[in-house]
């Protein structure tokens, strides 16, 4: 048998809607209890809001209510600021008006039972005290106990108020010390989790003229309870600290930027971040994703790349995939030209038809102008290399020689370079022979650039010698 919580009506609307105006309930006209609001919004779902109200107030103490406040205010963060102000005590009251939330408050107390007789539309009421409201609705009538089920059949529940503790509306309530009375203007700042911003880049890729277009859109996200009526909005790109502690290095990054940028831009910037004010006021709604565009590029150069790691000093049991890589600059002058907040980028490519396809995604970390970037977007189904240990011989001590070969094959109709590279070089390794001139990138990485022909294979061999 299945039970449910079954329809709520009020029984007097007057005292109700008196009640409701005191405790911050919605407007009908569905017009907002906030003033002129202004929200910066960082990366990780943490914002600042700051909501300028005139105050009516009369000299002394004060109890002022801010209806339509974030749901996930956080109330230690709060700060009101004006003139001749200063704070008591505040409270904030989330516990919210719903008819489950009506249910639990009404537990020992008495309800009016309202039945329909289907078949001929007569009503009857019945006084009944509320027993339990946890998984179903338990009544006792008279000297019977009757639990409410979900049967389809007209029965309501009527409620003779409101509890005094249900809002309609999160509202957070402040008692404060004022010199003067009057109207007086005030600022409410505090900070809210749920409410945060990514950003999503689209790159349609041209290999035949080796450029692509991209698009960089901000998805704000609100989740907070509340929805920010015309609000003044600043994006900041950076990852400010939220009392965690520092990340660790293996925690952090994507492994697209192969060089960090040098290049300073136009845009504002606050401390170690970057500010991305949106040009006109918007309204941010609860439960809604919006997109505003901030970056619009056509024609940067890029290029395709494969790209091969080896992670240690081993064989593979078998040929595995390169990495469809695209390569491009944020540079001003020949890529991007611009600083690009950590997000995610979607690549297309026009098939034969002309249709744009999609062809992979991966995410990127805050990259600064002048960067150059090599962004994943697969794994190759017609490039292979296979690495193979050939002969490890102990030189004596803790010396030991390793003679690798790569083997790297393409299956294309045409000509492939793979970038190849190998990790894990630990302690002191010295290259004794290589088949191919490489380079040396890190104390435990080498890379070797590899033209491999269409439909052919090419062997690169090299000779390790390892000191522990």
């Amino acid at each position: 048998m299945k039970f449910a919580r079954l329809p709520v009506v009020l029984l007097s609307l007057l005292p109700l809607c008196a009640q409701a105006q005191n405790q911050g309930a919605a407007d009908p006209t569905g017009a907002t209890a906030q003033g002129d609001i202004a929200v910066t919004i960082y990366n990780g779902g943490q914002s600042l809001v700051q909501d300028n109200r005139q105050l009516v107030m009369t000299a002394g103490r004060n109890r002022i209510e801010f209806p339509d406040v974030s749901a996930r205010i956080r109330p230690e963060t709060v700060n009101l600021s004006g003139p001749g102000l200063s704070i008591v005590e505040q409270n904030f009251d989330y516990d919210l008006l719903s008819p489950d939330t009506l249910m639990d408050k009404a537990v020992g107390q008495e309800v009016t039972l309202l039945r329909t007789n289907p078949a001929t539309g007569a009503e009857t009421r019945e006084r009944a005290k509320v027993l339990a409201a946890n998984g179903g609705i338990v009544l006792q009538i008279g000297s019977r106990i009757e639990v409410l089920r979900d049967d389809g059949l007209p029965v309501r529940v009527i409620f003779d108020r409101v509890p005094p503790n249900l809002r309609a509306r999160p509202t957070l309530s402040v008692t404060v010390d004022a010199e003067r009375g009057g109207t007086i203007p005030a600022r409410l700042s505090y900070l809210t989790p749920n409410l945060g911003w990514t950003a999503d880049y689209v790159a349609l890729f041209d290999s035949a003229k080796g450029a692509m277009d991209m698009q960089g859109w901000v998805t704000l996200t609100n989740n907070s309870g509340t929805t920010f009526s015309n609000a003044k909005t600043i994006l900041v790109a950076g990852n400010p600290a939220s009392g965690g502690g520092r990340t660790n290095w293996w925690q952090s990054g994507s492994g697209a930027i192969d060089q960090g940028g040098t290049e300073s831009g136009p845009r504002e910037r606050l401390g170690d971040y970057y500010l991305y004010p949106l040009p006109a006021r918007t309204t941010i709604a609860n439960a809604q994703q919006k997109q505003v565009s901030f970056l619009d590029v056509k024609g940067a150069p890029a290029r395709a790349t494969y790209e091969y790691l080896n992670g240690w000093m081993g064989s593979s049991p078998e040929p595995m995939s390169a990495s469809s890589v695209l390569k491009f600059s944020t540079a001003k002058d020949g890529g991007l030209g611009d600083q690009l907040p950590a997000g995610t980028i979607r690549v297309y490519m026009r098939d034969a038809r002309g249709n744009p396809q999609f062809i992979g995604e991966n995410r990127i970390d805050h990259t600064p102008m002048g960067s150059s970037m090599a962004l994943r977007t697969g794994e190759a189904f017609d490039v292979k290399v296979r690495p193979t240990v050939e002969q490890r011989t102990k030189k004596g001590g803790n010396r030991w020689e390793t003679k690798m070969r790569y083997t790297l094959t393409n299956a294309r109709p045409e000509a492939v370079t793979i970038d190849l590279a190998q990790q894990g070089l630990w302690g002191d390794t010295r290259i004794v022979a290589q088949s191919l001139e490489g380079k040396r990138v890190s104390a435990d990485r080498m890379e070797w650039s590899v033209p491999v022909p269409a439909n052919g294979t090419v062997d690169v061999s090299v000779t390790f010698d390892t000191r522990f």
